[in-house]
């Protein structure tokens, strides 16, 4: 029978071309989109679930009361993981992670990167492989130092790095215990160059304030605890060993860390799970869009099946044959669409992966993959034939053999109504697009109040500090810089915050966060910010500086100063006068309000400078120049720099992403939609041909003929677009909550949309009208 069934199937495809290509172009593309989708989505699901012991491992996070919101953050005190680890029997193991931006050095070679201070029961807790060592004795080492293979490759070349000598920071000597596999795809770990966390002692970074929220600390608990229960009794942690403390404990799955990342008021309210639905969705509808097409296509050949579909009944078929054969053409159909949408996918797999920036691979060799792949094909086909397969095996075989079998004329026929269907899902994934790049364009366009250009920064460490003086002399005496200045952070980031900071008049319960920069000279100057009222900070110029500080108008407005010129600003034990009012200038993301932030002077801490490269030389020649002067100061550290406007262009780039993505896959609905369309006018200019060939004998015009072919098809459009409208602007409303500085969703998007539905689907239409409009009528009455 299912052999008969595939006979028949093969049969009705080939001798149907032209039906046929429409309907594997639809299925092709709809399918290409939804595997990349469902291969992004495969990964983002599966990070961080290897872990052997990942079930067990928490993230420990805080709670606390923040400018009148509960606040929920994952950065813990650097004495907090020995602590509960001995406080709590019901946790095995724990480690604190510590990220920083580091100098290796082996001979003659030296490479900048991020490195990674663990305790010794890191590689025990995550299951990370290693090539070479013991995981339970790699960390043990006080000075070990456990590299990947490729930042083995980097540092040693060809050589075995086990047990040779690595410089850090020229300053400690770190011998290679261990070697692990590269980083893999699916992790948010950044694991590339791990160290015991003693080293982070030597480098003198360790501190036992409670108050200082720094590193992350992960703890591994026994499988049989009550998380519940445990919960309660470690909630307290903070304020049973440091009097000043309020902030609550608490802590969250390892394994959701990745895509709940988000809190609200307190709990748990989404993160990059959202971008897994949304995308998840987009990739239902193109499906259901290239399923629609099938569905439409199918039957509007109805009339052509009607006899077969008789004889077959008379012949004695029942329903469930009938079904079963219309299914089997719909999945040997989906079957040829899947294999060559997989092969569309391998090919441009690199285009996608640059997209999203994550390297996707399809698991040719992996029996889920394939058991997956069959799945989704066969389900395609069912959903696509399903309707088809009843429709045409419920013809009465009287009415079809006697010639009398009409189609439906209803207002709005099952087909009218997938084609609504259709448009309304690509007109709201083009209006989405439009308002994604307008909210892109609308911060981007964001006043920053200061100057971008030809300001480059690099990272600060002990080495560089101690003789930076020397070095900025230099440069600035030969001419590179226009200014050169030690900063706390990158203007374009926000290290650091505190409800701690107070000044005169201050509420004692007040919890507002105060953020915080800092620049030893002229960072008015340096950056470019708009000065309201007193100077910059100079401590050249005024011998007093160091203790000085700069507020900006947020600031002003949240500590209530009339007269902010001369107040004092505390900091912990460091009290700093304010010099200065600047306007708000753009620190961190670009999508938040401004902040009340403070610009500390000399006295604070700084991780990083910034030169502001001169405008009388070529940046290139700027930049050789200046690395020369820099090896010259300091020949054991490479130069590395980052230019602020990339680095502020990089805070974009996930909406940019989101902006491709739903730019790609707007196109390709309506691309299927329109394939589906074509098919349709075609049909529907076929069954009317004779009608055409009378009218045309009565002295019709093409036009008046173009026109009432054309017509059906823009009313359903128009009728999609009276349903998308709300549908997006609910939608994009909703995503654009998730941001503080926002664009307004303008009524010109929904009327830029339609026009734009309306001329493609007339496009696509009048295409097919004009060409059976042109026919010689003769052609078309010469059998009656």
């Amino acid at each position: 029978m299912l052999l008969n069934y595939l006979k028949i199937a093969w049969r009705n495809l080939t001798r149907n071309k032209g039906f046929t290509f429409l309907n594997l172009s639809g299925l092709v593309i709809g399918m290409a989109g939804a595997m990349f989708i469902l291969l992004w989505i495969q990964r983002e699901l599966s990070v961080d679930r290897f872990h052997e012991n990942g079930e067990n491992i928490y993230e420990v996070y805080n709670r606390d009361n923040v400018d009148g919101e509960i606040w929920c953050w994952n950065s813990t005190p650097k004495v907090m993981g020995p602590v509960i680890r001995d406080e709590f029997p019901e946790i095995v193991d724990m480690t604190r992670v510590e990220n920083a931006e580091l100098i290796f050095s082996y001979g003659d070679r030296k490479i900048k990167r991020y490195g990674t201070f663990v305790d010794s029961t890191a590689l025990e807790m995550f299951s990370f492989p290693l090539l070479v060592g013991d995981k339970t004795k790699v960390l043990d080492d006080p000075n070990g130092l456990v590299l990947t293979k490729k930042m083995a490759e980097n540092l040693f070349g060809d050589e075995d790095p086990v047990g040779k000598t690595v410089r850090l920071e020229n300053r400690i000597d770190l011998k290679v215990t261990g070697l692990l596999e590269d980083r893999p795809n699916n992790t948010d770990l950044y694991f590339l160059m791990i160290m015991p966390y003693s080293v982070s002692k030597q480098l003198g970074w360790h501190d036992d304030h409670w108050g200082n929220n720094s590193i992350t600390t992960y703890v591994q608990l026994h499988p049989e605890t009550n998380i519940t229960e445990f919960q309660k009794k470690i909630k307290d942690v903070r304020q049973r060993h440091s009097s000043n403390e309020s902030t609550k404990v608490f802590l969250h799955p390892f394994e959701d860390s990745y895509l709940y990342s988000r809190f609200e008021n307190g709990k748990v309210a989404g993160g990059k799970i959202e971008a897994v639905r949304m995308f998840g969705v987009i990739a239902g509808i193109i499906l259901l869009i290239a399923c629609i097409n099938f569905m439409n296509l199918s039957t509007a050949r109805s009339e052509r099946r009607s006899k077969e579909v008789g004889i077959r009944k008379i012949s004695g078929a029942r329903k469930g044959m009938l079904v079963g054969q219309f299914i089997t053409e719909s999945v040997v159909l989906s079957l040829i669409s899947g294999l060559v949408a997989l092969a569309i996918v391998q090919i441009l797999l690199p285009f996608f992966n640059d997209i999203i920036n994550v390297e996707l691979t399809v698991p040719f060799t992996s029996l889920k993959f394939w058991l997956a792949f069959l799945s989704f094909v066969f389900i395609t086909g069912l959903l696509a034939g399903s309707y088809p397969a009843f429709f045409l095996s419920s013809f009465q075989p009287v009415k079809v053999l006697k010639g009398t079998f009409i189609g439906a004329k209803s207002m709005l026929t099952p087909r009218k109504l997938l084609v609504v269907i259709q448009f309304t899902a690509a007109i709201v994934l083009i209006a989405s697009t439009i308002i994604v790049y307008q909210q892109i364009e609308h911060t981007q366009n964001r006043e920053k109040n200061y100057d971008q250009s030809r300001l480059i920064y690099s990272s600060l460490n002990e080495e560089i500090d101690n003789g930076f003086e020397a070095f900025r002399q230099e440069v600035m005496q030969k001419g590179l810089a226009e200014a050169v200045t030690k900063t706390m952070s990158p203007v374009t980031q926000s290290w650091s915050n505190s409800w701690g900071i107070s000044w005169e008049g201050k509420d004692e319960d007040d919890k507002r966060l105060i953020y915080r920069f800092a620049a030893d000279v002229e960072p008015v100057r340096t950056f470019g910010f708009k000065l309201i009222e007193g100077r910059d900070i100079n401590v050249y110029k005024y011998a007093t500086d160091s203790s000085v500080a700069i507020l900006n108008e947020e600031a002003v407005k949240v500590m209530g100063f009339e007269d902010p010129i001369g107040q004092v600003v505390n900091d912990g034990d460091d009290a700093f006068t304010v010099v200065g009012v600047v306007k708000n200038f753009l620190n961190g993301s670009p999508f938040n309000n401004d902040k009340p932030m403070v610009i500390f002077g000399p006295n604070s801490w700084v991780a990083s400078f910034h030169i502001k490269l001169t405008e009388n030389m070529k940046t290139s020649e700027n930049l050789e120049e200046l690395e020369g002067v820099f090896d010259t100061h300091y020949p054991s550290i490479p130069f590395q720099y980052e230019f602020i406007d990339e680095d502020f262009a990089q805070t974009f780039q996930n909406q940019e992403r989101i902006g491709k993505l739903t730019t790609i896959f707007s196109i390709l609905a309506i691309i299927i939609s329109c394939l589906g369309l074509f098919g349709l006018s075609a049909f529907a200019a076929e069954k009317r041909s004779k009608e055409i060939g009378v009218r045309k004998v009565l002295g019709a015009s093409i036009a008046s003929i173009v026109s009432l072919l054309s017509v059906d098809f823009v009313k359903l459009v128009i009728f999609s677009l009276l349903i998308g409208t709300p549908l997006a602007w609910f939608i994009m409303s909703e995503w654009l909550s998730g941001f503080d500085y926002r664009v307004s969703i303008s009524a010109l998007v929904f009327i830029s949309t339609g026009l734009l539905a309306i001329i493609i689907s007339l496009a696509t239409v009048s295409f097919q009208a004009i060409k059976t409009a042109s026919i010689n009528p003769v052609n078309a009455l010469k059998d009656e």
